[in-house]
């Protein structure tokens, strides 16, 4: 309840590369823990907070119609820079691509789960097992790809847009795309102090302007294109 009524907050996963005690010394206000157990990345423990804030705004601690949504974070394929990419335009291309690959990888969290989801409802999921490679905690998939350890990789566009020897083919097709919307929202408590709430509403607005668009484009993300 208490995060929920705040100004908000930045959650920081903590598993990627640059993020050292140097990060953590000069950025980190709080350590948020949700028990004495081990997963595999922050992104489920993040998850499961976010949905913990989202159940407490019917309970008032979350100004209702305060939501602002952001940016998109679209999934995208990409393969190693020396093998030719193939074609993703459709669910049935996708699907034969998948099939086609002698391995293959992707991320935990929200994207990883879509993908099992998907490869069930193909019907292919117990065939992949075997060529599934999933990344330990502080790999991206891209790197995986550029050391030639699979051939097909899923990941959020914004993290395989900037990794060398790979090659980028676009984002899943629109039938079967996978899109997470981050959003945020004016706490209770913010919302009862007018400076505070005007600051929170602002800086919201500036993240959700047409003016940002272009930088968010540029980083991976409010991406509409299947390239």
């Amino acid at each position: 309840q208490r995060w929920a009524a705040s100004e908000g907050a930045v959650l920081v996963c903590g598993r990627y590369e640059g993020l050292d005690q140097r990060f953590v010394d000069r950025f980190v206000d709080e350590h948020i823990s949700l028990g004495d157990f081990v997963v595999s990345g922050g992104e489920l423990p993040a998850m499961l907070f976010l949905d913990a804030i989202a159940r407490l705004q019917d309970a008032g601690h979350v100004l209702a119609g305060s939501r602002c949504d952001w940016v998109d974070s679209p999934v995208a394929v990409a393969v190693p820079s020396q093998v030719a990419p193939p074609d993703i335009s459709s669910e049935a291309h996708l699907r034969a691509a998948v099939l086609a690959a002698p391995s293959l990888s992707y991320s935990t969290g929200p994207s990883g789960s879509y993908l099992e989801k998907l490869f069930t409802r193909w019907g292919v999921m117990d065939e992949l097992k075997p060529r599934i490679l999933v990344p330990p905690p502080g790999t991206p998939v891209g790197l995986l790809l550029a050391q030639g350890k699979v051939a097909l990789g899923f990941q959020q566009r914004s993290e395989l847009m900037n990794q060398a020897g790979i090659t980028l083919i676009g984002d899943l097709p629109a039938e079967v795309a996978c899109i997470t919307r981050f959003s945020s929202a004016l706490g209770a408590g913010a919302a009862q102090d007018e400076a505070r709430s005007q600051a929170a509403r602002s800086f919201m607005q500036f993240l959700a302007s047409p003016e940002q668009r272009d930088c968010k484009r540029r980083h991976g993300m409010d991406w509409t294109d299947n390239v």
